[in-house]
């Protein structure tokens, strides 16, 4: 195989490139954390017609991930193989972002809504297909283009700085811009189309690949998977990935009971002589945390660079399951945001190194295969991730059940 070496990038063309991140996480928060609520609680579809239709795109997701991987490994063009994905699908990967949320004012007229969730799907399994062919090339660039271990620490953490500014837009600002009556969404969708489209197109001023890669024998479709696999690095690292993505759905998910049952929030209260609706003090209880993470980026660079990417990790899981042993013992608002603030410290940890162990794991993989094969690692680690949402839905439901 060709062994990839690291190229000449300027410390700019790293942050541009990075900065993609900023468009894959605001797209997939806004769209996984109010979408479900628009079409069934403000258009009038049956929550039943929507559960079908989330059981379908779980399947097309379970082919796309792995496929779109196959693909982008196999494609041979003057201009590389991930590049000419990104460049053909950003845009209209905006376009269809915009168009999930303002379907045609005759689908929304009556009380026959089979049209509208005909709408839904057509255009939601689209998005989805074009957002994992651009996301997929995008992260794949990643190991290509950097071969140097602290290299990838410095861009990994620009990365996930990156992602925790589009995640927290894409979980605060929606409310605030839909309005009430959801009346502001076409606005909300317009900009959120226009910065997602905008970063993933900056990021390609960044981006460069190596053209000879494009040239070395790939493995057809089912051996590629079976390759992929076979390989012990990757089967620990995933099997630690998707508990990490367990941890972070479940952690989101249980903040509002956690705040409503363990510390008694559901009304006003006063700190520091403001007053904090219920609301506001569940978005602080969250927000706390992805804001602490910033800070938190920079120092888990520097024990990347120091100690690596596996030992940092190491690190990182331990002082995260640390940092919620405080939470266990938080009875009030104030102790509770304190020990939320201290987790995202860790938690910008488990953001970070991720990117760097899949990347070695991807380096390991070439000297077996003697092919670089980006594309179908992050597609089957995109496919298994997904589980931990099922994971969650779950372990939520039953320790709900059994605490009742």
């Amino acid at each position: 195989g060709v062994r990839v070496e690291t190229m000449k990038l300027s410390y700019w063309r790293k942050i541009l490139y990075a900065s993609g991140s900023l468009g894959v996480a605001l797209s997939y928060q806004a769209f996984g954390t109010y979408i479900q609520f628009l079409y069934i609680d403000i258009l009038g579809l049956k929550a039943s017609l929507v559960g079908i239709g989330w059981s379908v795109y779980g399947i097309w997701n379970a082919v796309n991930d792995p496929l779109a991987g196959y693909w982008s490994d196999n494609t041979k063009t003057r201009w590389g193989r991930r590049i000419p994905w990104i460049a053909s699908t950003f845009i209209p990967v905006g376009l269809l972002f915009y168009l999930l949320w303002v379907p045609p004012s005759p689908l929304l007229s009556g009380d026959e809504k089979t049209p509208l969730f005909v709408y839904f799907m057509v255009v939601v399994l689209i998005f989805d297909l074009l957002w994992t062919i651009v996301v997929m090339n995008w992260t794949s660039l990643f190991p290509e283009m950097i071969a140097d271990e602290k290299e990838r620490a410095t861009v990994s953490g620009w990365r996930e700085a990156f992602s925790i500014i589009g995640l927290l837009v894409g979980v605060a600002l929606p409310p605030i811009l839909v309005g009430a009556d959801w009346s502001g969404r076409g606005t909300m969708a317009l900009w959120f189309a226009l910065i997602t489209s905008a970063t993933f197109g900056i990021s390609l001023l960044g981006s460069q690949e190596n053209l000879a890669i494009q040239h070395e024998k790939q493995p057809s479709f089912v051996p590629a998977i079976k390759a992929t696999f076979a390989s012990l690095s990757f089967r620990w690292f995933m099997t630690a990935n998707l508990f990490k993505e367990f941890i972070f759905s479940i952690m989101t998910a249980s903040i509002p009971f956690w705040a409503k049952y363990v510390l008694k929030i559901q009304g006003p209260t006063t700190l520091f002589g403001a007053e904090l609706s219920a609301e506001l003090q569940n978005s602080l209880l969250l927000g706390s945390a992805f804001i602490m993470a910033l800070p938190g980026v920079p120092i888990w660079t520097w024990v990347a660079k120091r100690w690596g990417g596996r030992g940092g990790w190491q690190m990182s899981q331990v002082t995260f399951a640390l940092s919620m042993l405080i939470l266990f013992f938080a009875n009030d608002f104030l102790q509770a945001v304190i020990g939320t603030s201290i987790v995202g410290l860790s938690l910008a940890g488990l953001l970070v190194f991720p990117n760097l162990l899949v990347a070695d794991v991807i380096d390991e993989d070439e000297t077996v295969v003697g092919a670089r094969r980006e594309g179908m690692y992050f597609g089957i680690n995109g496919f298994i991730i997904r589980f931990a949402f099922s994971m969650q839905g779950i372990t939520t439901g039953t320790i709900l059940y059994l605490s009742r």
